[in-house]
């Protein structure tokens, strides 16, 4: 994949993913992030693990990128994204969420599931940003690639993507 985006573009940052595809966890770490995937916590199938104390022993982290399928409810993402941000987000020096919607046409109700997501977005945007913590949902579009998807979300791990928060980005 020809990358947009400069190398070392994510040196020396720190990015959890949940449920990302290979292209946006090969992409982060192809521009210098380290990449730790969150495989177990409340909804993810491993209810003994406590997402806040993962988060620690990982610390520092600078963002958070959740990939939500159609068929999850918020509250499974928001258990997630607010463990990983009090375990390593809040006390520390801020960060990023950023939130993945299912496609047009993916599964059942992708329209509610994009549509919820933004909302948690727009409000954490708002309730976080005295912790210095951005959120921001991206909706890929039906002809969005893994891999047109995957330099966005690198893009908002970047500094330069620290001017975005509360929206989404919508993708052709």
């Amino acid at each position: 994949m020809a990358l947009l985006l400069r190398d070392g573009l994510l040196a020396g940052r720190s990015v959890a993913t949940v449920h990302a595809s290979p292209a946006i966890n090969g992409a982060l770490s192809g521009l210098g992030a380290r990449v730790e995937k969150l495989t177990a916590g409340p909804g993810l199938g491993q209810e003994e693990l406590r997402v806040g104390e993962w988060a620690r022993e990982r610390a520092p982290l600078h963002a958070v990128v959740y990939r939500a399928a159609p068929a999850a409810g918020t509250d499974v993402v928001w258990a997630a994204v607010r463990e990983v941000a009090a375990g390593a987000l809040i006390p520390g020096s801020g960060g990023k969420v950023v939130l993945i919607g299912p496609p047009p046409g993916a599964g059942e109700h992708p329209d509610a599931m994009r549509a919820a997501l933004e909302s948690l977005a727009r409000t954490l945007s708002v309730e976080w940003a005295r912790f210095g913590i951005t959120a921001v949902m991206v909706a890929p579009g039906s002809r969005s690639t893994d891999e047109e998807v995957a330099q966005v979300i690198c893009y908002l791990c970047s500094a330069a993507g620290d001017y975005f928060s509360g929206c989404r980005l919508d993708m052709r």
